[in-house]
């Protein structure tokens, strides 16, 4: 791959955290002699006091202050910079993510009550709220107390992220009720998405307001978390019909939204799973592509499958290249038309942040060299552009111009990409530490 300038410059942070050096990459020779990964304990031990740092002293201190409704249960993610509660409304996507990233935190970096105890009072506040007809998911937007805001909700993410958070509740409670729930949305979800005129604006999402309708399309972003909790949730308990979704999304993802062309993955295609013959055919969400990818390892590494994750990797890499900006640093979320090479160029965090989960687990599972230089190449540009303490807030940038500049004007908090980032890279690096560096045995 081209090397680039970014890997191993020194950036700074308000926390004064350092940054990982490339320059002590593991010869190939010697990494294959001792399976080691190209990242020395030393450095996943700094890399993971970092991590550990801008979770538990910069996320979690401002979420408990300002974003949890301890009263009533759930987040006012509707929150400024300086902790302002802009409204205290609630969405029902960010209960279902919340409820999720805390009962990971229980269940999987530290094991503390009032963690599991945010993520008990968020699920029963879900618990009053009531689906909404004709399709039967839950109301977009509510009030702190839980009336409905915004009833209108025809996409099934929300109702997808609910089921996510509840696997994982399950876990940590102890109770398969709510896996057994978990699984009840996620089919009534899949039911929805056949519909062969679901979402028929989706088209807006990607190209802006004047895209022609595109009723029924498959979209790599449904594939996306579908996989993501039939995988966590097959984690927990064994099921056919989990297994049978997760083969199906696999498909779909690799084999129908993968273009030949230009080797990439196509948002939308139609619903038959044919290509499209109009705009929509150029139309590459790297963003999602990216995340999807890490998600598709995950699963490989869950069925212990090397040659569908070493496919994935393969792809997450070829993504990563194309979406990279030569100019400013960082990746582009949303190529609107390959031939014409249209980019959208603003620099969501989120985006960064699924490079910087899918690179290390490569690094983790094949101890790959390229993956740690796209690690260090990202992760350098994101602590330099995205933490807000060198402007004297908390927290980092959700979204910014192509130059990732400063306003001070924001009107939410993240509670999900963020906090999976510094958590999921968190317990990767533990696992690498108790193998002394070594690459994992999951392919062994």
């Amino acid at each position: 791959m081209k090397r680039r300038n970014f890997i191993g410059i020194t950036c700074s942070s308000a926390a004064g955290l350092a940054t990982v050096s490339c320059n002590t990459v593991t010869k190939t020779s010697d990494k294959k002699a001792t399976q080691q990964t190209p990242c020395g304990v030393a450095q996943q031990k700094k890399l993971a006091k970092q991590y550990e740092e801008y979770l538990f002293q910069d996320f979690l201190p401002f979420m408990e202050r300002y974003v949890i409704d301890h009263e009533r249960g759930g987040f006012l993610c509707n929150t400024d910079r300086e902790g302002k509660n802009i409204t205290t409304n609630k969405s029902s996507w960010y209960e279902g993510r919340g409820i999720w990233v805390y009962s990971y935190l229980y269940n999987n970096v530290s094991k503390e009550q009032k963690y599991f105890d945010v993520a008990q009072k968020s699920v029963n506040f879900l618990a009053h709220l009531q689906p909404v007809p004709p399709l039967g998911l839950m109301p977009r937007v509510v009030t702190v107390d839980g009336e409905p805001v915004v009833t209108e909700c025809s996409e099934i993410y929300g109702d997808l992220f609910i089921a996510e958070g509840y696997a994982e509740f399950s876990k940590a409670c102890g109770d398969h009720t709510y896996w057994d729930r978990a699984k009840d949305i996620v089919f009534r979800c899949v039911d929805i998405y056949e519909q062969p005129d679901y979402r028929p604006q989706i088209g807006q999402t990607y190209l802006g307001r004047d895209a022609r309708p595109f009723p029924g399309a498959r979209i790599l972003g449904v594939w996306m978390v579908l996989i993501r909790v039939a995988t966590q949730m097959l984690r927990i308990r064994p099921d056919r019909d989990l297994e049978a979704l997760s083969r199906r999304c696999i498909d779909a993802i690799l084999e129908h939204h993968y273009n030949s062309e230009f080797g990439l993955l196509n948002e939308l295609i139609n619903h038959d799973f044919s290509r499209p013959d109009n705009e929509y055919a150029q139309l590459v969400y790297t963003g999602h592509a990216i995340e999807t990818l890490w998600m598709v390892m995950d699963e490989a590494v869950r069925r212990r499958n090397r040659a569908l994750f070493e496919k994935a990797a393969a792809l997450f890499k070829r993504h990563f290249e194309v979406a990279w900006d030569d100019v400013y640093g960082g990746v582009f979320r949303n190529l609107q038309h390959v031939n014409n090479n249209t980019w959208e160029v603003d620099k969501v965090l989120w985006a960064q942040e699924e490079v910087l989960i899918g690179s290390l687990m490569i690094v983790e599972h094949l101890g790959e060299d390229w993956a740690w230089e796209i690690f260090t190449q990202m992760y350098d540009y994101v602590l330099e552009k995205y933490p807000l303490q060198k402007y004297g807030y908390a927290l980092w940038n959700l979204g910014a111009d192509r130059k990732v500049t400063f306003k001070k004007e924001f009107s939410r908090v993240g509670n999900y990409h963020h906090p999976r980032h510094l958590m999921l890279n968190l317990v990767g690096l533990r696992r690498m530490q108790d193998r002394s560096g070594a690459v994992s045995t999951v392919f062994a």
